[in-house]
């Protein structure tokens, strides 16, 4: 049984702590949060303590944290665990500046701890199928992907200010599944971007709707769609061409039930936020820190948060000046 810090006991936060509580081989030893009032409900819940980030940083008997606290607090709380020999398990991003990762994980390789970074949608069952079949070579050599993914509604203009903006906010997800996908890493990347959700998303200085387009050695392309509102729910698909074929990765739907009569098909809409729609990968993803915790290399490192964000940066880049940025 290895014993769990939680730091963050917000939303993110309450959906580790379901998975971390329900392993068999992880128990939910205590809560760090600087809101006192949510720590303590979320202790008492599972039946865990309340620490200082002081106490469960150097309490032996925490074998590992998972960090869910705010993005400003990532670096600083990966570097401690670091020095204190705790497994790490990380929510993206580790920080939003590229030289901030970068010295962080110098001290996380210093100290020669594990680390798992949390581009949850690795995990989902469906994404990962895809993946595999490829792997398996079912529709030969991959030629073109295309990842669609929407947000159901925009976030408040507030919020952009300290996200990093769309970029490294939301697109790193489907910029990471792109190096997943297809196996290399991209050479060029050209984005285009525009406000047409939100008029006062863009006078915060972000955009809410964007296209981009990745090159890779092996003359492979990718395209990601993204929007900030979709109307419909939450809209993730994966759609991947290759020399023999075709894969697709539909929507998760509220259900699986279609009406049809004379005036056509009604089905329902694709589940509505990402908690319903990547709850299987995030179980998937902590099942994977636990083989993590008991020796495994982890497949998702801090190399590829630190790419990932390298590639936001470039996309905002190629935005900007209005042309394609090479990697």
């Amino acid at each position: 049984m290895f014993n769990i810090a939680l730091f963050g006991a917000g939303r993110i936060g309450q959906v580790h702590a379901v998975n971390i509580a329900s392993h068999p081989k992880t128990r939910l030893y205590s809560i760090i949060d600087p809101y006192v009032e949510g720590a303590n409900k979320l202790a008492q819940e599972y039946d865990a303590m309340v620490q200082s980030i002081e106490q469960a940083m150097s309490d032996p008997a925490v074998d590992a944290v998972c960090i869910c606290s705010a993005t400003d607090t990532h670096a600083d709380l990966m570097e401690l665990a670091a020095k204190h020999g705790k497994v790490i398990f990380c929510e993206k991003p580790i920080d939003l500046d590229i030289s901030r990762v970068r010295d962080c994980l110098a001290t996380v390789k210093q100290y020669d701890v594990p680390m798992l970074l949390g581009f949850n949608r690795r995990y989902d069952p469906q994404f990962r199928t895809l993946k595999n079949q490829l792997d398996a070579g079912v529709i030969g050599q991959p030629e073109s992907l295309v990842i669609t993914s929407r947000d159901p509604s925009p976030p408040p203009a507030e919020y952009t200010k300290v996200s990093g903006g769309m970029f490294r906010d939301m697109t790193v997800h489907d910029l990471d599944m792109a190096r997943f996908i297809m196996g290399e890493d991209p050479v060029s990347i050209t984005a285009h971007g525009s406000c047409m959700v939100d008029p006062a998303i863009g006078e915060a200085g972000d955009i809410d709707t964007a296209v981009l387009v990745l090159s890779f050695p092996s003359g492979a392309i990718a395209t990601i769609n993204n929007s900030r509102r979709s109307g419909y729910g939450y809209d993730q698909r994966l759609e991947l061409h290759g020399s023999k074929g075709l894969l697709q990765a539909h929507n998760a739907k509220e259900n699986l039930v279609q009406h049809w009569g004379e005036d056509g098909c009604v089905a329902a809409k694709p589940q509505y936020f990402f908690l319903e729609r990547y709850q299987a990968a995030y179980v998937a993803e902590w099942q994977h820190f636990v083989e993590v915790l008991e020796g495994v290399e982890p497949e998702c490192s801090g190399a590829d948060g630190e790419f990932a964000l390298v590639l936001a940066d470039a996309a905002l880049e190629s935005m900007k000046l209005g042309k394609t940025i090479k990697l």
